[in-house]
Order: C-alpha cells, then structure tokens, then sequence
C-alpha cells in the first residue's frame, strides 16, 4: 500500500471539498496519485459540490440560536434549492451546526471576498512591520505576510474557519460534503451575531472602595 502523506489529504481535499477520510481512502485506492483520486471520489458522488454551484438557491432556512443563557444569540439564513430539502433533518442539522459555529467562532464574514480591500490592505502592512521588527530578511517578509493573512482570513471568515465539531474540515468542507450528500446546492448567505453588552463600556468599580466596603461588615 503507498505511503500516503497528509499534505496529498490536504491538496485532494481543496481539490474536491470532500472529507479527510474519504480523501484518504481515495488515495488508498489509487495507490496515492491525486488525479486518480479526484476522480474515484467523482464516481462515487463525493465531489459533486462543484457542478451544483451555479444552480440558484431560493429556499432556506433562517435559524436562531441562542448560547449562555441569553449571552450570545445568533441569526442564520442558509439557502438550498428546493423547500422539500429545507425541511429535511439533514439540512436542518447543518444550519443549526452552522449558527452554533458563528456564536463560537465569532466569524465577521461569510467569505473571504466579503472582507474590505483596505481592511486587507491595512493588515498586510502592519503584518510586514511586524516581520521586520523581527528581523526578517526582506526577500522572506513578503511571503510571512501571505501565509499571517491567510491565518487572518480563518480568523475572520465563516467559510474558511475549522468546523468546531471537526476542526480537521472547514465550513466550507462541510457545506460541501452536505451538497454531494444531499444533491442540491446550498449557499451560506448570511448572518448576525449578538453578544450580550459587546460594544458597550463595562462598569469599572473601584476596587480599594470595594475592599473597604468589604472590611466595614
């Protein structure tokens, strides 16, 4: 059986979108090579996620969920094709993951096309300053500040953040597997997250009137 390494996981993955052990048993199956890969999971229905893309999703769901006793409250709406789907378990299940992961995660954006060019563009330099006061050649700081804003996008960006169920696939991943499961295009079109006093100022007491509060019982 060929040796397989977890960067060809990695590179079928993104290739198809399906999950890390189908990839693996894919690879298995083909003796390691990739193409040859792609197209044992294309034949099994696995990677069908991109050929449905196109198709317009016009049905949904819009799902709340609330966390920490009313902390944290999350609002939804994920599009799939046809209302039949919508209220299946299945898709059920996956939006109801979906907002889970948002209250969890704190994403800002669904994609990474959402997020502000001069956002970006303010990180990259503040990221290059950083390489250079770490004393880093300047022939490698361009190529630090590649890989530090693909870690900000993950950070940022619903899609590209690790499921919190399965941290080893990505919403993304996820969402595709879902389409090749379920055979209809679903899209993650957008949301809203509320955190119970964020972007309020926080009472500051005084702590030696505390103490002194505390001394006089």
């Amino acid at each position: 059986m060929a040796d397989i390494s977890a960067a060809s996981v990695k590179e079928l993955r993104e290739r198809t979108g399906a999950g890390m052990m189908d990839c693996k048993k894919a690879l298995v199956e083909t003796n390691g090579d990739v193409a040859k890969a792609g197209d044992y999971l294309r034949e099994k229905g696995l990677a069908a996620a991109a050929k449905k893309a196109g198709r317009v999703t016009a049905e949904g769901l819009v799902e709340s969920y609330i966390h920490g006793g009313g902390k944290i409250g999350v609002l939804v709406e994920i599009n799939c094709e046809t209302d039949f789907v919508a209220k299946t378990d299945e898709f059920k299940a996956l939006v109801r993951d979906i907002a889970m992961q948002i209250a969890a995660a704190k994403p800002e954006y669904v994609s990474r096309e959402e997020v502000p060019e001069e956002l970006i563009t303010k990180e990259k330099e503040i990221l290059a300053v950083q390489a250079a006061n770490e004393g880093k050649p300047e022939k490698i700081i361009q190529k630090m500040v590649e890989g530090r804003i693909e870690k900000f996008y993950k950070e940022l960006c619903l899609l590209e953040q690790p499921f919190v169920k399965d941290p080893d696939k990505t919403v993304k991943q996820l969402i595709a597997e879902k389409i090749s499961k379920i055979g209809e295009n679903i899209s993650m079109r957008r949301f809203v997250r509320f955190e119970l006093g964020e972007g309020l100022e926080k009472r500051q007491d005084d702590f030696a009137a505390e103490v002194a509060a505390q001394a006089k019982k």
